[in-house]
């Protein structure tokens, strides 16, 4: 499902570029915005999202997640990014390892490269280029909601598989096949 809501009243445009503080102000002020977090329909199979205007061209995303669900492990290739959880528990599993850009498809972790962070509501992070990482909801119970912001806006995500130490590259996503 997607909408396209104006964004709240509180979300500033700025001439330049947003950083990662300026994303990370706006999912937090967003996530605080209890009208609109009502507002997003919650589907029991499977993830719901809203598009919203980010600051300063920023991509940004209002996601209802239901009990059980995930990303998979992805990055957001060249763009900045931020999320804040506005309802409920997320867990992130994140790699501590920058990976290269392009050229390869199976890659050998090293050991103590996996981060783990548990965000309940008004809890989040921002996080810089390359970036990969899987979102859960581990619930059995509950839906969580998160507001995410990116920059530039998403020119592709990259989904991976992993066993073990060992990620694969498995596919390139690109913004027309989010359509």
């Amino acid at each position: 499902m997607s909408v396209s809501p104006a964004a709240p009243a509180s979300a500033p445009a700025s001439a330049s570029a947003p950083t990662q503080a300026e994303l990370l102000d706006f999912v937090r002020r967003t996530a605080a915005d209890a009208d609109l977090i009502a507002s997003l329909p919650l589907d029991p199979e499977g993830r719901t999202w809203v598009r919203l205007d980010g600051p300063g061209g920023s991509e940004a995303w209002l996601i209802g997640w239901p009990p059980g669900t995930g990303t998979g492990w992805h990055d957001h290739a060249d763009s900045v990014g931020a999320f804040m959880t506005a309802s409920g528990e997320l867990k992130e599993n994140a790699l501590a390892v920058r990976l290269p850009t392009d050229g390869w498809t199976t890659l050998e972790l090293t050991e103590g490269v996996d981060r783990e962070r548990r965000l309940t509501a008004g809890q989040g992070r921002a996080f810089g280029r390359h970036h990969v990482h899987e979102v859960l909801n581990e619930s059995m119970d509950r839906h969580a909601i998160s507001v995410h912001a990116y920059y530039p806006p998403l020119p592709r995500i990259r989904r991976y598989s992993r066993a073990g130490q060992t990620l694969r590259l498995e596919q390139v996503e690109r913004p027309e096949d989010w359509q």
